[in-house]
């Protein structure tokens, strides 16, 4: 990492070192608010900003996110902590509380298509993307250059499927030793086996080349071109053991017509696929996406 994105990264934990998020997820019942605002208050935390979403006040599930400051968070942080339990076991409570400085770890993996890569790490590189890109991991050599001259381990590790397994012991390893938050599949083209997502659940953002759930799997613009689509898009999504189902992060699409042919729709669908992908990673690391079965509330 040089100098300027470390100076950057030092910066905003260092502003944002009393910034907390709360997220939660729970049984629609009254009196939630109020408990947590509450909570809140004995901790002399002010309330910066709030978002709520309930499928149904009368028995459905009820969702908050919320923005605090709070003075000496990082003396109160397990106090906090432990105090909320009580709230959370209360109310039936799935929850997160994060401090903002905490800043997560990210981990790319991509193999020959760079576009998405070179997105994300403009986006680091401006101070957008606030998080510390740890380390890239490909199956290939076309992405060393980039990464390293970012000063960015970067780890070549051949892959396939006759020794999947062997590739993924050692890719566990590698995310264990950085202590990784997120990892992000920036045109990965490689299926991971039950036992890494497992391993790593609702931590896995992909970007698929196609407006899911359409063109689920390989060559999907290939497949648009010859289904004489209108509109082509690109869809990020958390990996579950379901090839290309996994809980909806962001979609976006683009128009196209009788004249484009499949490189005029692959050369648009990667401006789509970037901006998507790393609107999504944004999302996750400021923690605004709360996943509830296979969908995701996004504030």
């Amino acid at each position: 990492m040089n100098f300027t994105i470390k100076n950057q990264i030092e910066q905003f934990k260092q502003h944002n070192q009393n910034r907390g998020r709360l997220l939660v997820s729970c049984p629609d019942q009254p009196g939630i608010v109020s408990a947590i605002s509450q909570f809140l208050f004995s901790f002399d935390a002010n309330i910066i900003e709030s978002s709520q979403y309930s499928t149904n006040p009368e028995g459905g599930i009820f969702f908050i996110r919320i923005e605090f400051e709070c003075p000496l968070l990082k003396t109160k942080e397990n106090e906090m902590v432990l105090k909320f339990t009580e709230i959370a076991a209360k109310f039936s409570m799935d929850w997160r509380l994060t401090p903002v400085y905490k800043v997560k770890k990210a981990a790319i993996f991509v193999s020959k298509e760079l576009h998405c890569l070179l997105e994300l790490l403009w986006e680091w590189q401006s101070g957008d993307l606030m998080s510390e890109i740890a380390l890239v991991i490909s199956n290939h050599e076309e992405a060393r250059e980039v990464v390293e001259g970012l000063n960015i381990p970067f780890y070549y590790i051949p892959a396939n499927k006759e020794i999947r397994e062997q590739v993924e012991e050692q890719q566990l390893q590698l995310l264990n030793e950085y202590a990784i938050d997120v990892i992000v599949l920036a045109r990965y083209m490689q299926i991971l086996t039950p036992k890494f997502v497992e391993a790593n659940a609702k931590k896995i953002i992909n970007i698929h080349h196609s407006f899911l759930p359409a063109f689920i799997g390989a060559r999907p613009y290939e497949r648009a071109y010859e289904r004489g689509v209108k509109i082509i898009g690109a869809t990020a999504h958390f990996v579950t053991n379901d090839l290309d189902e996994g809980p909806i992060i962001e979609q976006d699409i683009a128009r196209v017509d009788h004249r484009s042919d499949v490189d005029t729709l692959k050369k648009l669908g990667r401006t789509i696929e970037r901006s998507v992908l790393a609107r999504a990673v944004k999302w996750h690391i400021e923690d605004r996406i709360i996943v509830h079965q296979n969908k995701t509330i996004v504030f």
